[in-house]
Order: structure tokens, then C-alpha cells, then sequence
């Protein structure tokens, strides 16, 4: 799971708040300068040698953004229904994980997800001022061919009751546009509305996006952005993968070449892809 706060990012004046905080570093840096030249003193005082760089106090990071998010990128439709591409023989490949442990599977055997990625970020304010969300969008910062790795479906046909309402997006698009989609709760009988922007984050409210992205003809690298404001600040903000860029290719080949797991005879098999 990923997680962090916003990027650099931030545009519009600055709230009163912020010149405080960096005067405040300020005075915490000359605090610290004159720790370290106070050990220097006293070193050479002593007949000693000047304390390393790596004695000296460490640095003060402060952290000035509206909002913290983590992300969850091994998010499987319905809890079961997942493909991934993986670069090896059959045989040389585990069996399907439970979707939870489905990160680090996944991560073992440098997989990339096959035809669809589900991302789920969940949304924080960085302190007590709410934040608003007005809107999400997808950037591809990537194409390449599609991968012809072997696909290897997590389950044997799966379905749930649950289809979370979500916003979708076609990575194959020349500019790929996210579109709220509704739910549908099969246990109550009742559609979920599609999420609609602007969502509104404060301290007790946090907000959880999820973007399910497919692709055909590309093997694509891409991020999420959303578009926020805060007081009299705004700025756009990306959600990643802990630091890389989310990926997701086409599956090549024909539907009958995707193995499934064969749990009687404990290996892949292929004629999954129905």
C-alpha cells in the first residue's frame, strides 16, 4: 500500500499560516547551527577532532500540504476476479494468492496487471481545515505495445454481490477522461449513485476514490490527479504507486491462451479466457 503526502503542487496565495510555519523552521535551523558550533568548540577545546556531518543535528522537514492519501493498486473486482502478466513458465509461477496478500505476489514476480487495474486512495486532511476535492483525472505519461507475457487469472469465475460505484477510464484513449459510474448492492437491491466531484474532506470525513482502468492496446504507465482547494489555496495533486507510476497492459493472444489455476492437480492450466 502506498501512501504520502501531496506533491509539490500548490498554487494561489499562500495562507497566513504557511510564512509562520517557515519563519518557525527558521528559527529551529539557527537553533541547530549554533548546537553544532557549540560541539565544535567544545571538541577542539578538548584537543579532539570537529564533529562528522553525520553527528550534526538532524534536518527538520516540516509538512505544509492540505491533504494525506494511501493508495491500495492490488484491489480485485468482486475480491477474486484479477488478471496478471508475468514473464515466466507456468510452472515457475505460485499459486494465486488471496487477494490481500495479492501486493506482494505480485511484487515477487514483477506481474503487471493484465488489462485492468483497480486503484482505491483514501483521502485525509494534512490538519484541520477541510479540504475539496473538485475533480479527478488520469494522466498517461507512458505507451508502449501491449506485453506478450503470459496471463494468469486469479480465479476460476467469480462473482460478487458488491459492485462498488466508481469512476472508469479507458487507458487506450488518446486523452483519457475518468466517468462516474454507478453500483449496484445485490444483498439490497439498490443501485450506489456514481460518485460526482466536488467531495468535501475534512477531519472526520475522509474520502476514498476508486478509478478502474482498462487498456487493450498499450501497455501504459499512469497516475491519478485530482484538483483540490483549501481556503484561499488550490492545486493539483498526484496519486502514485509508493513513488512509480501506476501500470496496466493488454492482454495479448487469444482468450483460450489464459491459464487458470487447477487446484486438484496443483498447476496452471490454460483455457481460462472464456
Amino acid at each position: 500500500m502506498a501512501t504520502g503526502p501531496w506533491p509539490a503542487g500548490r498554487r494561489g496565495p499562500r495562507r497566513p499560516g504557511v510564512r509562520g510555519a517557515a519563519l518557525a523552521l527558521g528559527a529551529v535551523a539557527a537553533l541547530a547551527a549554533l548546537a553544532l558550533a557549540a560541539l565544535t568548540l567544545s571538541a577542539l577545546r578538548d584537543g579532539g577532532e570537529p564533529p562528522a556531518a553525520d553527528d550534526a543535528p538532524p534536518e527538520v522537514v516540516a509538512e505544509l500540504a492540505p491533504l494525506t492519501w494511501a493508495t491500495r493498486s492490488h484491489v480485485w473486482a468482486g475480491g477474486c476476479g484479477h488478471r496478471y502478466l508475468v514473464d515466466r513458465d507456468p510452472a515457475e509461477v505460485p499459486a494465486p494468492p488471496v487477494a490481500q496478500d495479492a501486493d506482494r505476489w505480485a511484487g515477487e514476480l514483477d506481474a503487471v496487471h493484465g488489462g485492468s487495474t483497480i486503484v482505491e486512495t483514501t483521502l485525509r486532511t494534512g490538519g484541520r481545515e477541510a479540504v475539496v476535492v473538485e475533480a479527478v483525472h488520469i494522466r498517461v505519461v507512458e505507451r508502449r505495445a501491449p506485453l506478450a507475457w503470459p496471463a494468469f487469472d486469479m480465479s476460476l469465475g467469480c462473482g460478487g454481490a458488491l459492485t462498488p460505484a466508481a469512476f472508469t477510464v479507458d487507458l487506450d484513449a488518446d486523452r483519457p477522461v475518468v466517468r462516474p459510474r454507478d453500483g449496484y448492492d445485490g444483498e439490497a437491491e439498490a443501485e450506489l449513485p456514481a460518485p460526482e466531484p466536488p467531495f468535501l474532506v475534512t477531519e472526520d470525513e475522509p474520502l476514498v476514490l476508486r478509478v478502474e482502468a482498462t487498456a487493450v492496446d498499450c501497455d501504459c504507465d499512469w497516475y491519478v490527479e485530482v484538483d483540490w482547494a483549501s481556503g484561499a489555496d488550490s492545486g493539483m495533486a498526484r496519486i502514485d504507486d509508493a513513488g512509480r507510476p501506476f501500470r496496466t497492459s493488454g492482454v495479448t493472444g487469444a482468450p483460450g491462451d489464459v491459464y487458470g489455476y487447477e487446484y486438484t492437480a496443483s498447476r496452471w492450466e490454460r483455457g481460462y479466457g472464456g
